[in-house]
């Protein structure tokens, strides 16, 4: 079971690792990229790998055959970073990396219910323990909630539309499938877009389901605690929701005494990156640095 995921803004990343020899926390392991090219690069630096997926913890395996005591893994949500650290015996560590974007090993597999592109049970939990489903939320939200979540995390325009469109949908049928509700949702946008109609809807679902800006504030409200004086931490953003509360905690920080800003502007893929992977052209990495 091998990884499909292509890490963006790799090279970009690894020349703000600022260390020879020490401990990366890769936050969101996904497909394994990020922490193989590491792991090539700095021969006596270990990494430990976090995600809340199961599946991608089992293909991460494949990696510590090849690179043994160098990468350990945990299947937890990079919230819960104080369980991880402490099961690893470390009070700190010297690099910190996030990369927030959905991996491909889970928008691929249709049977998680992530991509409108093939229809899947409307699930999207990146944790298979979590309890609410984006079946339950669509089929038993009232409109005025649906709406306020598309906008919230979405920042949908025609939430209110659609939320309509989906409540008297499910008057005559329950809503089962990722095609079911991509189709609701283009009946409602009937305008051109560069992105599939469908893409702010599904977004916000799954950032609600997973409450992905909830743990994302948790865990930098705790990551510099963790931090080695000079160590870094580095997050990679897909929509402006994210980015927002990167950028806002890293000033915060900065303006309290805790943290220097790295990256005065975010660093974007190169148009060469783009056009190889077209999905890394809304990515954003910022670097931020323990004071």
């Amino acid at each position: 079971m091998s990884s499909v995921h292509v890490p963006v803004l790799v090279s970009e990343l690894l020349n703000f690792i600022n260390f020879e020899e020490g401990v990366i926390v890769d936050c969101t392991f996904g497909g394994g990229g990020h922490s193989k090219a590491i792991l090539d690069k700095f021969p006596r630096v270990s990494v430990i790998g976090i995600d809340q997926d199961e599946d991608a913890i089992k293909r991460g395996l494949e990696l510590k055959k090849i690179y043994n005591e160098r990468i350990k893994l945990h299947t937890k949500n990079f919230r819960n970073i104080e369980e991880v650290l402490e099961e690893e015996g470390l009070e700190k560590v010297n690099f910190f990396m996030l990369d927030l974007g959905v991996s491909s090993d889970l928008l691929f597999d249709e049977s998680r219910g992530f991509s409108f592109i093939k229809s899947g049970p409307l699930d999207m939990r990146m944790d298979k323990n979590i309890n609410i489903t984006a079946s339950f939320v669509v089929n038993t939200y009232p409109k005025e909630r649906l709406a306020d979540l598309f906008y919230k995390f979405g920042e949908e325009r025609f939430s209110r539309k659609i939320a309509k469109a989906i409540v008297d949908y499910r008057e005559s049928k329950k809503i089962e499938t990722t095609e079911e509700l991509a189709n609701i949702i283009k009946k409602c946008i009937r305008k051109r877009q560069k992105i599939h109609p469908a893409t702010r809807v599904f977004q916000a679902l799954r950032v609600y389901i997973n409450d992905e800006i909830g743990a994302l504030e948790e865990f930098l409200e705790k990551s510099l605690n963790f931090l080695s004086p000079s160590g870094r931490i580095a997050v990679i953003s897909f929509h402006s929701l994210e980015d927002r509360v990167v950028k806002n905690f890293f000033k915060k920080k900065e303006k309290e005494g805790f943290l220097k800003i790295i990256t005065k502007k975010p660093i974007t893929p190169s148009k060469r990156e783009m056009r190889v992977n077209p999905r890394s052209r809304s990515a954003k990495l910022r670097v931020g640095e323990k004071i």
